[in-house]
This record gives structure tokens, C-alpha cells and sequence, in this order.
């Protein structure tokens, strides 16, 4: 399944969910998911994301350790369906919206939260999630400069 799709899918579901324990879970989700597609652009995607998006799939890692495992198993996981990326700027900027609501999501879920572990853990996720989401804004960046650097063809250039 594209990115885009499994980012759309990931965003209503954390969206419909209303429950601490699924919300979480959904985050959980989210975190898999970046992690799968940092390790996709880390392998091959442009040469300058791929520092950045090594990060984003071991802070995506982090993400998903600090909040324990779901009980999905693999047909559960919608990062195990990732087939490919698409587009990596209209991919890059789903998964920051995805990864801002998953910070608000886990807000919530802190606030919430009747046992400090919970609240820690929560708070863990968050730094997770805003980390997870700087290094996506600057693979967007680095993705805005490739494509000011790029010389233009004549086609772009218009009539001469």
C-alpha cells in the first residue's frame, strides 16, 4: 500500500478513536509508520534525505518502544502493508500533520492519566513524536533546496 494511503488511514483512526488504550495504540501505529517510511527514503530515497530519515526511523523506533506493543500482530500492523513512498513531498508533509495530531492525541491521553507511569510514558511518546517531526521538516527542507538547486528545463523555462 502507498504512504499516502496508510498516512490517510493512520489519521482517521486516530481521529475515531476516543479510549486512552486505543488512542495510544494508534500512536503506536503512527510511530511504526514512520519508521518504515524513514527506512525507506533512508535506502532509496535522494541522497540528501538520507541522513535524516535514518533518524526518523530510530526516533520512530523509540516511539513505538516507550509505549510497549500492541496486541495486533503482523496483519495489524499498517506499516507491515508499506509498498511504496509516491511522491515524497505530498508523503513528507502527510506524515507531519500525522505526527502533530499524535502529539495533541497524546496530550490528551497525559492529562488524562490517573498513574504517573502513564503520564511519563506519555510524555516520552510526545518527545518522541516532536522529534520524529523535526526530523520530517527537515528532510522538507532539505527536498525545498534540491528542488531550487535543480537547473531548470526548457520546457519550465517557457518560450524564450
Amino acid at each position: 500500500m502507498e504512504a499516502m494511503r496508510l498516512i490517510e488511514a493512520s489519521r482517521r483512526a486516530l481521529a475515531r478513536s476516543q479510549d486512552p488504550a486505543h488512542i495510544v495504540a494508534e500512536v503506536w501505529q503512527s510511530q511504526a509508520l514512520a519508521q518504515a517510511i524513514g527506512s525507506r527514503f533512508a535506502i532509496a530515497g535522494p541522497p540528501e534525505l538520507r541522513g535524516e530519515a535514518l533518524g526518523l526511523s530510530e526516533v520512530g523506533g523509540r516511539g513505538c518502544g516507550v509505549l510497549g506493543t500492541p496486541g495486533l500482530g503482523t496483519e495489524g500492523i499498517r506499516a507491515a502493508r508499506l509498498t511504496g513512498i509516491g511522491q515524497a513531498y505530498e508523503v513528507l508533509r502527510g506524515l507531519d500533520e500525522l505526527l502533530g495530531e499524535v502529539g495533541i492525541a497524546l496530550v490528551g491521553v497525559a492529562m488524562g492519566a490517573e498513574d504517573e507511569g502513564v503520564y511519563w510514558q506519555c510524555m516520552e511518546a510526545i518527545d518522541a513524536a516532536d522529534e520524529s517531526r523535526d526530523r520530517v521538516l527537515e528532510m522538507l527542507r532539505r527536498l525545498a533546496v534540491r528542488e531550487q538547486s535543480l537547473p531548470e528545463t526548457d520546457s519550465a523555462a517557457g518560450p524564450s
